[in-house]
């Protein structure tokens, strides 16, 4: 298999289910950020970091595969003609949300109470974890305006939400783990 088509030569490109769109739409662009969440994700698991937070990297990762094809099938195309879905994959589900809430819960109870804002940065590993925290939030903002047009899976968006909160609570926990001193917004006074 070549992995150029040239199909989207002239700036459209295939959802599943064959639904020809250009390569702006809201769907393609939902999606495409949701990929540049999961190479961000996958800086973070590059860095020396510890192997537990790997595996739960990888998992986020497959996810977000997962959440990227639900995204990549409009909603009349989910069913096929024999009744069967078109995604024969597990799906994201409240599930994959309650394993992202019992992991930021687990970092949660080692971590110093926040007392102010914390503004990114610190050590590579740490500002990779904002990174991926703004993308996310980004994915997340197109899917709402996705989901305004046309009714996505609502697991989706509950899933970003929480991935973002894991993000923001994975870059303290490797603070923590790095012995890198946690950067608080200090506003000046007039």
């Amino acid at each position: 298999m070549k992995i150029y088509t040239k199909t989207g030569d002239k700036g459209t490109t295939a959802l599943y289910g064959g639904t020809r769109v250009k390569k702006y739409n809201l769907r393609i662009d939902s999606y495409g950020t949701v990929d540049e969440l999961n190479s961000y994700i996958g800086l973070i698991k590059d860095q020396e970091i510890s192997d537990t937070v790997k595996e739960v990297l990888l998992r986020i990762q497959n996810e977000l595969f997962t959440l990227g094809a639900m995204l990549a099938t409009p909603p009349e195309k989910e069913t096929l003609k024999s009744g069967k879905e078109r995604l024969n994959i597990p799906k994201v589900n409240e599930n994959s949300i309650t394993f992202l809430e019992n992991e930021i819960d687990k970092m949660d109870e080692v971590l110093p109470q926040m007392t102010h804002f914390i503004l990114p940065g610190g050590h590579q590993a740490v500002s990779f974890c904002h990174v991926a925290r703004c993308v996310c939030r980004r994915a997340e903002r197109l899917c709402v305006e996705l989901n305004d047009e046309e009714n996505i899976n609502s697991d989706i968006l509950k899933y970003l939400n929480r991935l973002s909160d894991f993000l923001f609570t994975l870059a303290r926990k490797l603070s923590k783990d790095l012995s890198v001193e946690e950067i608080k917004w200090i506003p000046q006074k007039n």
